[in-house]
C-alpha cells in the first residue's frame, strides 16, 4: 500500500524539479551576455597626461617602481612601436606616460603632436 504512494510522490518531484530546472535553464540563457574581460578605459587622451592617465595606459599602477615601469614600458612599445605598424601618435603618448610615472619632465609642450 505505501509502495505506489512513495512511488508517486517521488515522480510528482522529478516533475517539479525537471519543470523548475528547465525554466532556470531558459532564464539563463536569455539574460544578456556579460563582458568577460577587463573593461578598457574609455575615453581619449588628456590635455595634460596625468599620473593615473600614464598608469591606465601602461597598465600598471601609479605608485609602480621604476624598473617595472620601464618593463611595462618596453612591452606596450613592442606592440605599438611604428617601426612594427604602429602609429607614431600612440608612441609619442607611451613614452610621456614613461617620463610622467618616473617623474622626468620635459620643457615645452607635454606631446610631440
Amino acid at each position: 500500500m505505501g509502495t505506489p504512494l512513495i512511488a508517486g510522490i517521488a515522480v510528482a518531484a522529478a516533475a517539479l524539479a525537471g519543470k523548475y530546472s528547465i525554466q532556470a535553464w531558459q532564464a539563463f540563457k536569455a539574460r544578456p551576455p556579460t563582458a568577460r574581460m577587463r573593461k578598457f578605459y574609455e575615453g581619449g587622451f588628456q590635455p595634460k597626461m596625468t599620473r593615473r592617465e600614464a598608469s591606465l595606459i601602461l597598465g600598471v599602477r601609479e605608485s609602480t617602481p621604476p624598473d617595472k615601469v620601464r618593463e611595462a614600458h618596453r612591452k606596450v612599445m613592442v606592440a605599438n612601436h611604428p617601426d612594427a605598424g604602429g602609429s607614431h601618435y600612440l608612441a609619442s603618448k607611451i613614452n610621456e606616460a614613461k617620463d610622467v610615472l618616473l617623474g622626468k619632465s620635459k620643457s615645452g609642450s607635454d606631446s610631440a603632436f
